[in-house]
């Protein structure tokens, strides 16, 4: 194609993200009409200065379309996961408008930076799990969306200009979404802005729906079988899950506090570090390469944990670090013949076969919605057994149900602040907003100051069996008594057996 003609391509996908400022929920949001504006006319001020020069020039623009499997089938996943995601925590839905204007801003983005370097674009799905990849992981608000498209930047100029050789031909150093997330993470640590982001949220409500982790599992299956990464996957998790037992059967408390492998972790387990293109070739490879990752994992989140940081960037930062080290794992471990050599459908399939199994083994025993951790009980035997980090977590977690609305929870943080923290300011702050919810002990703590104990009422039950799930919906007193029975509060077993 001559330069003009050519020059329709990324002015069609401009022009459509320029449609998005009719939308209400970006028209009455100035930051949002900027971000869209200015991105689109990026675009169209790159098409006009590459056309000039070409057109001088005198080059020609091939468009060659190649639907791959990897990308759609990806895409797919990655689809899947957002609609389930999305129906137990709406914002999800909402931002649909944003994540297509973020894909159309990178195949532009894509093609001129293609054209810009030769003369060939190859024309697919391969935007979409970048672009859907990055969203599940970290979002920018509302104000600060301008950063999404410079994330989108980031990743597609990293794939084309940081190369090397692999398996005889050229392929990009890192996996693409993973180094874009990491270099923002790092942004927003260092600038320490990361609630401008929604990626606190985005990594607790990965929980919500029911039954996650076998949703994941499922979801994961076509490209485990397809291209051969359940070997990483398999021993990531596996890793991760083995530390934490070591670690519960040292401590008598959970590393991670309500699981043994964070859903969002899980996620970037299966759809995230797990580019074939950016990953060994060996099995022994990848296992290794998967083991480091989860063991990375375990220290990062150590590391910002201690360090006051937030913890969902523990699946982040090492990735790009971990697909510099792939040539030398790869000369690791090419003389190690301990692991059974397949090759094709039988090895992928014999890969997603342990890992089923193995995975069957730990869904059994505690990767579930069922975690003993997501739930009060636990931590109040805990900390009066005085297991490690046990009553500080108690207190985090009595001062969140405060603040979700249970009276009931802020007279226990009143009562723990002045016993054990012998905050008295603090234990009367607790107890007056105790006591503005409702709940009668709060009150007389408030007025006299005595830390006296009450049994949860009727009321504060949705919020207390909540746990680390979406928000309860059903207040029938019968299932919420017999629902925190199951969970060991012992003031709601009394009344279970009593509800028709």
């Amino acid at each position: 194609m001559p330069p003009r003609r050519a020059a329709a391509l990324p002015l069609a996908f401009a022009g459509a993200l320029l449609a998005f400022l009719l939308l209400a929920q970006v028209r009455h949001h100035q930051p949002l009409v900027w971000s869209i504006f200015g991105a689109a006319v990026v675009l169209i001020a790159w098409t006009a200065a590459l056309v000039t020069a070409a057109t001088r020039s005198g080059r020609r623009f091939t468009l060659h379309v190649a639907l791959r499997k990897q990308h759609y089938v990806q895409a797919c996943a990655h689809t899947g996961i957002l609609l389930y995601w999305g129906w137990y925590w709406r914002p999800v839905y909402d931002a649909a408008p944003l994540i297509a204007a973020q894909i159309l801003f990178a195949y532009a983005f894509d093609i001129l930076l293609t054209w810009s370097r030769r003369e060939t674009y190859t024309l697919g799905f391969g935007p979409f799990p970048i672009v859907f990849s990055m969203n599940l992981f970290l979002w920018f608000k509302a104000e600060w969306f301008a950063w999404q498209f410079v994330m989108i930047a980031t990743a597609f100029t990293g794939k084309a200009m940081l190369q090397w050789a692999k398996d005889g031909r050229r392929t990009h150093v890192f996996n693409p979404s993973a180094l874009a997330l990491t270099v923002m993470s790092i942004g927003l640590l260092l600038t320490a802005k990361s609630d401008i982001t929604w990626g606190r949220e985005i990594a607790i409500t990965q929980f919500y729906p029911p039954q996650m982790y076998l949703f994941l599992f499922v979801v994961s299956l076509p490209g485990q079988l397809l291209f051969g990464v359940a070997s990483m996957t398999l021993a990531a998790v596996t890793t991760t899950y083995l530390f934490g037992l070591v670690y519960f059967t040292t401590t008598g408390t959970y590393f991670f506090v309500d699981s043994y492998v964070p859903i969002a972790v899980f996620l970037g387990m299966h759809l995230l570090f797990t580019d074939p293109s950016t990953s060994p070739r060996s099995d022994a490879g990848r296992f290794m390469f998967g083991a480091l990752y989860g063991l990375s994992v375990v220290g990062l989140y150590a590391l910002l944990n201690a360090a006051g940081l937030p913890t969902f960037y523990d699946k982040l930062l090492q990735v790009p670090l971990m697909n510099l080290a792939v040539r030398q794992i790869d000369r690791l471990v090419a003389r190690v013949s301990v692991l059974p050599r397949f090759v094709g459908h039988r090895r992928n399939l014999t890969w997603v076969g342990v890992w089923g199994l193995l995975f069957a083994i730990m869904s059994a025993t505690g990767l579930n919605d069922r975690h003993p951790g997501q739930w009060l009980p636990f931590w109040q035997d805990a900390c009066r057994q005085m297991r490690p980090n046990a009553c500080s977590h108690l207190e985090q977690l009595e001062a969140t149900l405060c603040r979700a609305g249970s009276g009931w929870a802020c007279n226990e943080l009143g009562i723990f602040r002045s016993e054990r923290d012998d905050d008295s300011i603090g234990a009367l702050a607790s107890w007056q907003r105790g006591c503005e919810i409702g709940f009668g002990p709060a009150c007389a703590n408030a007025q006299d100051r005595q830390a006296r104990t009450a049994a949860p009422e009727v009321g504060d039950y949705p919020i207390l069996v909540r746990g680390s799930k979406a928000p309860v919906t059903d207040f029938s007193p019968s299932k919420l008594y017999a629902r925190a029975c199951q969970q060991r509060w012992l003031d709601a077993c009394r009344f279970a057996w009593k509800q028709p």
